[in-house]
Parts: C-alpha cells; sequence; structure tokens
C-alpha cells in the first residue's frame, strides 16, 4: 500500500482564506497524486459532510474529512495557514488542516491509521511540532511516525506512551511493532514504517513497563483506558476508582470518534477515574465486555450517529451528548456522570436513537429539539402513507370512488370480479391508514424517550383517533407521553425495582396518566379544533385556496425534504383520513409543488449546464427521476451546493405551482406517486400545466442567478462547469 501522506501532500504556506478554498486546495494535491479520480465529486462530498457537523476543533486544528467513491485510497493532506481559517471550532480558527479521505469501502487496518492520527491530534506535542516543521518531507515523515518526524520534534523513541499508546499498537496490522524503528533509508523501509506512527506524538510520556503487552484486540476501535487504571485490578487495599463506560461515534467514524476517545480517556486518567471507550468508527468496533459494562458506575455516550446496541446501557446513570462534546469538554463529561451517580440518576439513554434526533446535543435549545421529536414522528409515519395511500388511490382507479362502501373481502368475495380485488386492495390501505395517528404519536414520543415513550404514545395516538381529535391530536399524544416517560425517568428508584421499570412501571403509569389527560382533560378541545380546521379546508374557493396553495408550497421547497417540509406533507396527509373537497386540494397542491425543485435543477443542467460542475450535471439525470416520484430531496445536491441561489428559485416555482393547482380545483386522493398516479388527479391536463409552470419559473430565476455570480476566489475566469465547484460557490 501507498504511504498515507508524502511531502508532496503538504503545503506549509496554504494561502487560502476559507474552508471550502483550503479544502480545493489540498484536494487538487491529492488528485495530482493520482489518490482522487474526480475533484469536483470528491469535494461535493467533503462539502456535503462538512454541512452535517463543522470539522473545527479547539486547538487550531481543522479536519475536513470524508468517504467518497472518487477516492482510491486512504489519505492525508495537510495544510499550514499563517492567518488562520474559520472550521468553525468555538476558539477561533484553525492553521493546522487535515484533509483526510477514504475510500466508500476503505479496510479496517487503512482506516485505523487514520483514527490513529484522529487521536495524536489531542496531543499538544505532536501538534506543536507539525507547527514548527520547516520542511515538507520531515513534515509528512512526523505525521507518518517516522524517525525523521521523531528527531525534528527533539523525541526520545518510546513505545510506551501513555494514555493511547495501547490504541495505536492494536490497531496496527503488525502486532510485533512494540517500539519504533531506526531511521528508513529508503522508501520500502518508509512504507513497512507506516502501520507504526505510534512514538512521535507523545515523547514526553514516562516509559510504563506494564503497557507494552497491553494491546491484544484487533484493528479497530477499541475499549481500553488510560494504562495508568486498565493495565491490573485495582489493589484490595485500596477502594476501586470510579468506572465509566463510553461509546463515541461520528456519521464517518474516521475523526470525531477517536479524538472524543482519546479526549475522555485523557480527562479520566487526570480525574483519577477509569475510562473504557467503545470507539463505533469506520473500521468496526469491538464490543465492551459485558462485564465491564454491568460493573460500571456511570455511562458516556458522545455520538452523532445511533449508538448500536444501546440497551446494553440501560439503568446506568447516562450522559447522552454528541461526539464534539466528548472532544470540547470531557472533564464536564466525567463530572456530571459521577454527579449523576451520586444522585441516584439511573434513568437510560433518551432520544438517542431516533433517526431524526441523531445530532442532538446538551446546547440544543428547545426549539431545535422539538423540531427533531416531530420529525421522528412524521418519518416513521411516512411508509404507512405511501403504503395505505397508494392502495386506496389503486382501489379508486379499479373500483371507483363507492368501492369504499363495499363489503368487507372477508364475508364477501369473488375471484373473478375487478370489483373484489379493488375492494380488497381499499380495505387493505384502509387498515394501514389507520396506523398513520397512532404511529405518529408513538414515535414522537419514541423521539424523546427512547423505547419507553413508546406504549404511551400509540395508547395516546390510538385515544387520538377514538375521539376523532385527527392528526392533531395524534401530535399533542405524542408529546404528552413523551414528557410524561421523560419526567418518570428522573425520579429516583430503588435498585430493586431498576429491572422492571421499563418493561412495567413506566409503560403502566405513563399510559394511564396519558389515557386520562386524552379522554378527559384535553381531547375534546383538540377534536373541535380538528373540525374546524376540516370545515375551513371544506369552505376554501377563490383568493383563499390560492394563498394557503402559496403558503403550502413555499414550505415545501423550502428546505427539501426538511422539518417545514415535512409539516406541510403531514397536514395534508392528515386530511385524507377523513378525505374533502378542500384536503383533497391540499393534498395535490403539496404534490405538486414537492415535484418542482429536482425537476427544475434536472432541467437547469440540461439547458445551461456550464453553469453547473460535472457532478451537479450527472445529479440532474437523477433528479428528473426524483422529480417525476415526487421526492423532493432530489435537490438537495444542489441546494447544498448553492443554497443562496438554489433554494430562493426552488420557492418561487413552488408557490406558483401550488397557486395554479388550488386555483385549477385539482384534486388527489393518492398521499404519493408523482406523475404515476395523474389518473388519479382531478383536472389532470391543468395539474400537469401548475407542474410545468412552476418548473419553467425555478429554471429560468436558477439559470439567471447563477449566470450573475462572481468568479470564485482563485477562479478568475467564469466557468465552464468543470472549473467551478458547488464547495467554493454559497454565497
Amino acid at each position: 500500500m501507498s504511504e498515507l501522506i508524502t511531502a508532496e501532500l503538504v503545503d506549509l504556506d496554504l494561502s487560502a482564506e476559507t474552508k471550502e478554498a483550503a479544502a480545493r486546495s489540498l484536494a487538487e494535491r491529492m488528485a495530482a497524486s493520482g489518490r482522487v479520480t474526480d475533484l469536483e465529486g470528491f469535494l461535493a462530498d467533503v462539502a456535503a459532510r462538512e454541512a452535517q457537523m463543522p470539522t473545527g476543533l479547539d486547538g487550531g486544528i481543522g479536519i475536513p474529512h470524508c468517504r467518497s467513491e472518487h477516492v482510491t485510497e486512504p489519505t492525508l493532506a495537510f495544510g499550514r495557514s499563517a492567518s488562520g481559517i474559520d472550521f468553525g471550532a468555538p476558539d477561533g480558527p484553525a492553521d493546522l488542516i487535515f484533509l483526510i479521505a477514504a475510500p466508500a469501502g476503505g479496510d479496517a487496518d487503512h482506516l485505523s491509521i487514520l483514527s490513529t492520527l484522529a487521536r495524536h491530534l489531542m496531543d499538544e506535542t505532536f501538534t506543536g511540532a507539525l507547527r514548527s516543521a520547516t520542511a515538507p518531507e520531515r513534515t509528512a515523515a512526523l505525521i507518518r511516525g517516522d524517525e525523521p518526524g521523531a528527531a525534528e520534534a527533539d523525541a526520545e523513541p518510546e513505545p510506551t506512551v501513555s494514555g493511547a499508546e495501547p490504541e495505536l499498537s492494536a490497531q496496527a496490522p503488525e502486532p510485533s511493532a512494540q517500539a519504533p524503528r531506526p531511521a528508513a533509508t529508503d522508501q520500502d523501509a518508509q512504507r513497512a514504517a507506516v502501520p507504526k506512527p505510534t512514538a512521535v506524538p507523545k515523547p514526553t510520556a514516562s516509559p510504563e513497563p506494564t503497557a507494552a503487552p497491553e494491546p491484544t484486540t484487533p484493528p479497530g476501535p477499541t475499549a481500553e483506558p488510560a494504562p495508568s487504571t486498565a493495565t491490573s485490578a485495582p489493589s484490595s487495599a485500596t477502594p476501586a476508582p470510579f468506572r465509566i463506560v463510553a461509546i463515541t461515534s461520528c456519521p464517518t467514524g474516521i475523526a470525531h470518534t477517536y479524538m472524543a476517545a482519546e479526549s475522555l480517556e485523557k480527562a479520566g486518567q487526570a480525574a483519577g477515574v477509569e475510562v473504557f471507550v467503545e470507539t463505533q468508527g469506520s473500521a468496526g468496533f469491538q464490543r465492551l465486555d459485558p462485564q465491564l459494562i454491568a460493573d460500571a458506575d456511570g455511562v458516556i455516550l458522545a455520538h452523532d450517529v445511533e449508538v448500536r446496541e444501546k440497551e446494553r446501557f440501560a439503568g446506568k446513570p447516562t450522559v447522552d451528548v454528541g461526539v464534539k462534546a466528548g472532544i470540547n469538554r470531557p472533564a464536564e463529561l466525567i463530572a456530571e456522570v459521577r454527579e449523576k451517580a451520586a444522585h441516584g440518576e439511573t434513568s437510560a439513554p433518551a432520544h438517542a436513537a431516533a433517526p431524526m434526533d441523531k445530532g442532538a446535543d446538551a446546547g440544543d435549545n428547545f426549539a431545535t429539539r422539538l423540531r427533531k421529536w416531530l420529525m421522528t414522528g412524521v418519518s416513521y409515519m411516512v411508509p404507512f402513507v405511501a403504503a395505505g395511500g397508494l392502495l386506496i388511490a389503486l382501489a379508486f382507479a379499479i373500483g371507483g370512488y363507492t368501492i369504499n362502501k363495499a363489503p368487507s373481502v372477508a364475508e364477501h368475495f369473488l375471484w373473478t370480479e375487478s370489483a373484489s380485488w379493488a375492494a380488497l386492495l381499499f380495505q387493505i390501505g384502509s387498515v394501514a391508514f389507520g396506523f398513520l395517528v397512532p404511529v405518529l404519536a408513538g414515535f414522537i414520543a419514541y423521539g424523546m424517550a427512547d423505547r419507553p415513550g413508546l406504549v404511551p404514545g400509540f395508547v395516546g395516538g390510538a385515544i387520538a383517533l377514538t375521539i376523532n381529535a385527527g392528526f392533531l391530536g395524534g401530535l399533542i399524544a405524542g408529546l404528552i407521553a413523551g414528557a410524561v416517560v421523560m419526567a418518570i425517568q428522573r425520579v429516583r428508584i430503588p435498585p430493586v425495582l431498576r429491572g422492571i421499570m421499563p418493561v412495567v412501571v413506566i409503560p403502566l403509569i405513563s399510559s394511564a396518566i396519558v389515557g386520562f389527560l386524552m379522554f378527559l382533560v384535553i381531547g375534546k378541545p383538540i377534536a373541535a379544533l380538528q373540525k374546524g380546521l376540516t370545515d375551513w379546508l371544506s369552505g376554501l374557493t377563490g383568493a383563499n385556496a390560492i394563498i394557503l396553495g402559496v403558503i403550502l408550497g413555499l414550505m415545501m421547497c423550502f428546505d427539501l425534504g426538511g422539518p417545514l417540509n415535512k409539516v406541510a406533507y403531514a397536514f395534508a396527509v392528515g386530511g385524507l383520513a377523513n378525505p374533502n373537497e378542500g384536503s383533497l386540494k391540499v393534498m395535490a397542491a403539496v404534490m405538486a409543488a414537492g415535484m418542482v425543485p429536482p425537476l427544475a435543477m434536472a432541467l437547469a443542467t440540461t439547458v445551461r449546464g456550464r453553469l453547473f460542475t460535472k457532478a451537479e450535471r450527472e445529479n440532474g439525470k437523477a433528479a428528473w427521476v426524483l422529480g417525476a416520484s415526487f421526492i423532493t430531496e432530489g435537490a438537495i445536491p444542489f441546494a447544498a451546493a448553492d443554497p443562496l441561489r438554489v433554494i430562493p428559485s426552488a420557492m418561487a416555482g413552488g408557490a406558483v405551482t401550488g397557486a395554479l393547482s388550488m386555483a385549477f380545483g385539482c384534486t388527489l386522493r393518492a398521499p404519493h406517486g408523482g406523475i404515476f398516479v395523474v389518473p388519479l388527479i382531478g383536472q389532470p391536463f391543468l395539474y400537469l400545466l401548475a407542474i410545468a409552470a412552476g418548473v419553467g419559473v425555478s429554471t429560468a430565476l436558477v439559470i439567471l442567478l447563477k449566470g450573475l455570480r462572481k468568479p470564485s476566489p482563485g477562479h478568475p475566469a467564469p466557468a465552464p462547469s468543470d472549473d467551478e465547484s458547488a464547495v467554493t460557490v454559497v454565497a
């Protein structure tokens, strides 16, 4: 395998002023060395990763990174900026920038080396050596862990570096690598040293004889604590130290995962606490010993993706935060979990497993968390909508709109009659549709309180249906159920009862409370509000209907599948449970507007391809199908690359389409399907005309705005597509 970093991939005088320009400058070096096959595609992947979470770290470090199909082998490029570049770190700009590129199917050994670098970045001696380096060759050697770098860092080669050495040795593919080798004399010797960048970053650590035999695990994430606490059992003469088990994980599992692990281990060592970390990264993960978890006094979950097998930690004092909190404030997290243990707070981790709540951090405000909880419910409801709604739509297409009055197919079904098959489809779809409100409520509660919230959430949603509170009732029931469970989880429980809390006590008490509130307190007012909303929709005509169409169109196109989009969609779908003329118009307007952004971007890349990058033109081909299928998310790659031009253009077109659809009186009984359910649409030709008008408006606007933009820094000429980057054009 090639070296992870060479002198050609080092820029000690990085002149870029923005993170996009820095990523491009370093990526160009990767492309020149043959490690990146498509520069624009790779930069788009870097930008997409950066959009998930800033990659700036305290201490003046920026680590833009991604896994990409345009990368041939794991690669590092390093740049040092004199003025600093803003990567979103709390303490200001970064002067040390590492661009980390991993193939989409990177092997564990290579990814382990990348994780080793991530751990080294937490060491001030290592970063100090990088800031004082004067030659690219020596800088690359320092990062690789070769002897020339160690000499420059003024380090004595010691194999037993405190804190992370067992991790590094365990991850290296060569088990015999116990200590740094003499300086390599040829290229092959240097390559042999690549898996062993272990001694350079921590040259001041004292030798610890017991640490050398420690690494026994295969390559990949480990759960080893600092050597001073993990190499031997506590002496019987002294009390056992406080023990914490932790999980760290980030979306790509390359950098933040391992940096958070290193940070927690160091903070634990400083506080006299045993910290055992399971890193759930790209190289896989090795589960913590079940006995270790059972004996732990507390749990820290520092993650931005769902924790795998999280149920292992139920019943423990738990701190649940984002992965960057594990990097930036580990001492606070350790103190917090110790305080919870002292007060007997043993609630299971909350809300982390919900798909729309993966990035929640302790700093999120209530509005942010509320949005994520609602999105969780909507995301789980959508498959029921698609299945049930399309089955009902097919039933109407085959048997007509009176098929809803057919007798039960369990009692009357003729195999040779199309009406019987239509009735079968309608009744299956109706059953699926009947789950909408309970699923919405159940998974809103799940997003708030994890699994214990499911039972009261589903119960509350079912009650909402019983009392005709509809979609609004399910939404309120889910929030109440989640809040009740979260309140119960805060109560101090005797250890003897902890095992039955999530299975018996919490479902029993929370369901009783939610049922009482829904039946006797708030259910009837919500049902009255739902009825009033339904009657209002039924009476919408003229200007009022057009204004509603404009609002729904704007919502569908503002965040392209995000919260506002889903709220508008859920509003429309909720009306299909008890359809009337108004609710069917709303459903038609919402689906029409949602098709506009991807179709407009596809048309724009066809008409004026030179305004778009190669990657965007490829995305434009797929956007034709996605838009036609009512998948608004097909426009996200364009919006992520150029939000200030794409999003306003999409919103303008969506507003036009929504208004025209309502003005034309188009109706729709199917909640999904795009152009494939046109036969089920009232006024189908006018409906297609409304979509075409919106697509035309959006296309014209995006072409106009992109044509007026100024060249990106470092690219003075107006680029023919491939010279412009989806990463650099953001304003």
